[in-house]
Order: structure tokens, then sequence, then C-alpha cells
């Protein structure tokens, strides 16, 4: 039986809303409305540890917007997540209390493996019958965070883990010039291979036989190796992007000016200053644990937590 479920996951860069059609009987969703919008919830977190109030307050007024869809959409359950940023912050209580006064239900402030599991079924749920191969090392690179999981294809994740490198946060933390100087590429370079040695400890990502890219610095880098004109979410999902087209795509981001980047067609505005780390994050992974390509998914938490939300209601 068909159920109407919305989904809403705040991270550290974006906040978006998924309100989809799920029947658990047929494995199908069927999109209603898909929404982003750059919040920047994460900004400063690294440094100060606390949600900015000018962060809260953009968030509460995209929050806001997504709550009226919600309420006229006839939704039978909703599930909101927040992720990397409002793990770190020692301020999280307001951002629940006030999520909860704007959308009715409380956020639930995943730990990095529960946000992983649900990436991991958003993106592989329709791959289980294709012609990819598994097992699948899905990685979703956030703004504060990457989210690596394996596990096999239509079934539950092995092996998970979240490491602090994200487009938001290696922005923040390295690439300050416009555009960065060689010595602070150097320094995130170090710093995202780091993160990657607890990965290899933890995942045997090389056991992988396809890697999926979730997230909006995959898409975009996607876009860009694609040349397309203009953002294009159709031709983008399933997409192949071969690892020296990501390595020449995040080269050439990292090059240009902040304004170079927000004049390219595929650029979300709100995108333009971080991209740079977050291509380099999938870059930095593809080359140590050997792909030669990435399949690239929109599909990813909140598909997750859509098909969380149809169990749920068929229970």
């Amino acid at each position: 039986m068909t159920r109407r479920v919305a989904a809403v996951d705040c991270g550290t860069n974006s906040l978006r809303l998924l309100l989809a059609d799920v029947d658990p009987g047929r494995t199908g969703l069927t999109d209603v409305v898909r929404r982003m919008e750059i919040v920047r919830l994460g900004q400063g977190v690294d440094q100060t540890g606390r949600l900015a109030p000018e962060a809260l307050a953009r968030t509460m007024t995209v929050l806001r917007d997504y709550a009226d869809v919600i309420a006229r959409s006839g939704a039978q359950a909703v599930r909101m997540a927040a992720t990397s940023a409002t793990r770190d912050a020692d301020n999280a209580a307001e951002f629940v209390r006030l999520v909860k006064e704007v959308l009715g239900v409380a956020p639930e402030v995943l730990t990095g493996d529960e946000e992983a599991v649900l990436s991991f079924t958003g993106a592989t749920a329709e791959l289980a019958a294709g012609p990819d191969p598994g097992p699948f090392l899905v990685a979703d690179i956030g703004g504060g965070s990457t989210e690596f999981v394996l596990g096999p294809a239509g079934g539950r994740p092995t092996h998970a883990i979240s490491v602090n490198v994200g487009c938001v946060r290696m922005t923040e933390r390295h690439l300050h010039g416009d555009p960065p100087a060689d010595q602070e590429v150097a320094a995130a370079v170090a710093d995202i291979d780091a993160a990657l040695d607890t990965v290899a400890a933890a995942v045997p990502a090389r056991d992988a036989r396809t890697l999926i890219g979730l997230a909006g610095s995959v898409t975009t880098v996607a876009a860009i190796a694609m040349g397309l004109p203009a953002y294009d979410a159709a031709r983008i999902h399933h997409a192949r992007v071969a690892a020296a087209d990501v390595h020449a795509v995040t080269r050439r981001l990292l090059t240009q000016t902040r304004a170079e980047r927000a004049a390219i067609g595929v650029m979300h505005p709100g995108r333009a200053d971080v991209i740079g780390g977050g291509a380099l994050v999938l870059d930095r992974l593809m080359q140590r644990f050997g792909f030669a390509g990435v399949l690239v998914s929109e599909h990813d938490i909140l598909d997750g937590m859509a098909w969380s939300l149809a169990g749920d209601a068929s229970g």
C-alpha cells in the first residue's frame, strides 16, 4: 500500500526536503517534492563548537517553508534527521527546541553509523537488480563529515564509518585564499588523507566493486565533468564519472576564484565557496582506494528515511 511520507535532512551546509509516495511491496519510491536550500547551519562550528544565531535563523526560515509544504501535502509520517553540525554543537538543545516548534516533531541527531545506514539504503535500494556489481562502497560527502559504508547489493551494510572531513569543514580549516594557495591545498590533502587512514583501518574499501558517490559536492563535480550547461538531476543520477575526470575538475576548481566557480552554469550559488573542498575529498578517496570511476546518485539519506517511514507506517 502506498504511503505519502516526508523526510527532512539538515546537514552542515544544506537543508533538504523529500515528499514521496512509497510502496514497500513494489520497492517503489515516487518523488512528489524534492527541494534543497543552502542554509550553512554549520557555519563556524568547527572553530566555536556552537551553532551561530544567524545560521539558526536561516535554517528556521527555510524549515517554516518546508513545514507548510508538508502540512498541505497530506503526509502520513514525518521524519527529520540532523547530522554533523548538530552532533558537534554545544547548543544542539536549542536547535532541537526550535525545530520541534516549527515542524512539530523533534529532529533525530543521528550518529555517524545511523546516518551511514540510511544513506546506504537510499543509494542502493534501486540497484539490487541492476547491472552494477556489489559490494558497493557508498561515500556521502557532506559539509562537516563524510560517511563511508560498505555492503552488498540489496542488503544491509557490513562496515561503516563517519570521519570529520567535508566541504565546509575543509574550507573553513584550510582553503582560505581566493583561489587557495598551494600550501592551503596541501594542508587540506594531509587532513583528508589522515581521515582516509582511519577509514582504511575500519572499512575494507578495496573489497567494493562499485563506488557510489552522494551529495552536492559529488553531483556538482559530475555535472561539471559532463559539461552540462545547467544542473540536471535526471541526467546526473546514475551517471558514471572517471577518476581522471574527477581529478581534472578538482584541480580546476581549486585554481579558480570564487567568482569563477560561481559563474559555472551548474553551480548552486551557495556551493561556490566550498565546492573545492568537497571535490578534493572525492578525488583523494578515489585515488586512495583505487577506484577507476564513481557511480553518482541523487538518492541518499532522504530516500533512506522515506523507506524507513514507509516501513513504520505499514507496520
